[in-house]
């Protein structure tokens, strides 16, 4: 990421780049204060080279964005590579960047999993033979441990993940991100930046509070020149399954996600209605696509992951053209 996105991201941070890094008065407390100082910073991260030769192997890369918590990013990211994966062809890693709330080793299954090195870094944690995960859950000693960590510490488990996990030869890889637009999101975004990203689905519920926080994501991907792959609108409506009427459990009082979608020119990718039996499948760590495939819920990812699937093999094709 160049010095004037990193300055437009961080709002009053002058960006590295700048003479004035490390020195003015929105320097005041940053942890890095001392490096962007000294000047080193202006340098180049040697590891974006190294994350680049590291991600030659890895043919699309889809980051799961949402503005809040709460929304189903993290389920629908699992669900991503669950339906990505049910393709045998297929290799697919899911990368879990969300550091203080890692829910993607139970979404998974694979809670209590222990991560192993070897000569070729470390090695994913393997739901399926061609469905791996690398999660913070993984590292830490109790399931109840809780990641207090600044900015910096953060920032360097990104940059090891990305660098130093053999994914091997990869088809997708998927990045479920915090909710919001931090110092995950700036890392990640500038670690692949010499990677081509096919792009960002955002995540979002009905109500207007939840896309308040969403057009916040959406600028910020303009901003750092992130590709938008789309929205999805998770939790809309429920259908109740005995008399089958549908009800509005979060009532798109502005029009929704098709409507904000619609106002900002960015592609909608559909609803995922709500069903409690996602929930319960993943807290036993199953797939909700295989446990029940023909349910509304099912469809409706399945006919969402086409159209990201679609996304980027159009943009493999236009990437090839260029060449």
């Amino acid at each position: 990421m160049s010095a004037s996105q990193d300055t437009k991201a961080r709002g009053n941070c002058p960006g590295t780049g700048s003479d004035d890094a490390g020195k003015v008065s929105a320097c005041q407390g940053c942890p890095n204060q001392s490096l962007c100082a000294s000047g080193a910073a202006k340098a180049p991260d040697p590891a974006i080279q190294e994350i680049k030769e590291k991600m030659a192997s890895v043919k699309h890369k889809i980051l799961v964005l949402s503005g809040k918590g709460g929304v189903g990013k993290s389920t629908f990211s699992a669900h991503l590579a669950h339906g990505i994966a049910s393709d045998d062809t297929k290799q697919v890693a899911l990368l879990d960047v969300d550091m203080c709330g890692p829910s993607i080793p139970r979404i998974m299954g694979v809670e209590g999993e222990q991560v192993h090195q070897s000569g070729s870094g470390w090695s994913p944690v393997y739901v399926e033979e061609n469905l791996g995960v690398m999660s913070v859950g993984f590292l830490l000693s109790s399931l109840d441990d809780a990641v207090i960590w600044r900015g910096p510490k953060k920032n360097g488990l990104i940059k090891q993940f990305l660098r130093d996990v053999d994914w091997g030869e990869v088809d997708y890889l998927i990045v479920d991100t915090p909710p919001g637009t931090s110092d995950e999101h700036l890392s990640i975004v500038q670690y692949l930046s010499a990677t081509q990203v096919d792009g960002a689905v955002i995540i979002t519920t009905p109500q207007e509070v939840s896309l308040q926080d969403v057009r916040k994501e959406i600028n910020f991907c303009r901003k750092v020149k992130l590709p938008i792959i789309g929205v999805v609108e998770n939790m809309s409506g429920f259908v109740c399954p005995k008399c089958q009427h549908e009800s509005q459990i979060f009532p798109p009082t502005t029009g929704g996600a098709i409507k904000m979608c619609q106002d900002l020119s960015i592609p909608f990718l559909g609803n995922v209605p709500l069903d409690p039996r996602i929930a319960k499948s993943c807290d036993e760590g199953k797939s909700f696509l295989t446990e029940i495939p023909g349910s509304s819920a099912s469809i409706a990812y399945k006919e969402i992951i086409q159209r990201i699937q679609e996304h980027c093999a159009a943009r493999s094709s236009d990437g090839e053209k260029t060449a």
